[in-house]
């Protein structure tokens, strides 16, 4: 029996195309992304979840009387799919408190930061502006703070002294588009856990 992932996405869908890639076209992965839903009807990466076969749709806010209406119909939707986790790949808009609630343990996100250093928008601009050292990416569960839920994953990277922004992106990408697959396999396997006495705290099995 598979692992259910819905794919949350606002854009180009970059992260998408690294989660494709790394389990749609692997015959040997417990792993299926069963549908893909964007806030954007012209977001790029509805076109990367087609291209692999992946059921789509979109929710946009202005589609619906309000933000709850909204998300109580993409979580809908997700349950339809039987989803066992909800991947925020690229998603930009808040989603509330009644859904972060309904997917609880099973909403995951990834971040331009280390976390938790630089949350909400523009992480990485916040980070050069400050003139930090060291930048990085972290895959956290989701809860309804502004990214501070429990840190499943991080990498970190030295920042070079001159900072081109885009070539800084070019590497948080790169980073982004292995972080996040592997997230998502520890969790399908059943490696990931929280820790009883302090749940802030993600185990990791050893999988040696």
């Amino acid at each position: 029996m598979s692992f259910r992932v819905g794919v949350l996405i606002s854009g180009r869908g970059t992260n998408l195309q690294a989660l494709v890639e790394r389990f749609t076209r692997e015959e040997a992965s417990d792993v299926e992304i069963v549908c893909v839903a964007s806030s954007r009807a012209d977001a790029a990466g509805l076109e990367r979840a087609r291209d692999a076969g992946i059921e789509t749709a979109v929710f946009s806010k202005d589609e619906h009387a309000d933000r709850e209406a909204r998300d109580a119909a993409l979580g809908d939707w997700l349950d339809d799919h039987d989803v066992d986790l909800v991947v925020l790949a690229g998603f930009m808009e808040i989603l509330g408190g009644p859904f972060i609630r309904r997917f609880a343990g099973r909403l995951i996100n990834v971040h331009p930061s280390l976390l938790p250093a630089f949350p909400g928008v523009r992480a990485i601009e916040q980070a050069l502006e400050y003139g930090v050292k060291v930048l990085g990416v972290t895959v956290h569960y989701v809860d309804e703070g502004v990214d501070t839920g429990p840190v499943v994953l991080q990498e970190a990277f030295d920042l070079p002294y001159a900072r081109a922004v885009e070539e800084i992106e070019r590497r948080v990408h790169e980073i982004e588009h292995r972080l996040l697959p592997r997230a998502v396999e520890l969790i399908a396997g059943g490696a990931v856990s929280r820790d009883e006495h302090n749940p802030r705290l993600v185990r990791i099995a050893d999988q040696t």
